[in-house]
């Protein structure tokens, strides 16, 4: 089982980054998907979340609007667009996914870097 995630890296204020977690070795069509971040010395925090069945999207309040969450289940893959990103939003973000069971899953997360 894994979770993979790409796309992170290093972008000004106001700039944008996709990040990517393709999923394997699970039936991820199964599985609700999330993003959640963790800032130096913060706890980790729920960033956006996509449903297994129906596909709806909640997000923090923080990111509403600037950040979209996607999957495709036919790459096993789930998204975050990022944009106008903010300092504030430094942080690696983790993918998650889980499932009824409950079963649930980690990745090993991707920087983001905003700079002012």
């Amino acid at each position: 089982v894994q979770l993979v995630e790409s796309g992170g890296g290093s972008v000004q204020d106001g700039g944008s980054l996709r990040l990517s977690c393709v999923a394997s070795g699970f039936a991820f069509r199964h599985y609700d998907m999330m993003w959640y971040r963790q800032a130096p010395g913060k706890e980790r925090e729920l960033v956006a979340t996509v449903g297994s069945v129906s596909t709806r999207t909640t997000y923090a309040d923080a990111v509403k609007g600037r950040f979209t969450i996607s999957r495709d289940n036919a790459k096993s893959t789930v998204y975050l667009q990022m944009d106008s990103l903010k300092p504030e939003d430094t942080a690696v973000y983790y993918c998650y996914g889980l499932d009824l069971a409950p079963y649930d899953y980690w990745g090993q997360g991707t920087q983001v870097t905003v700079s002012s």
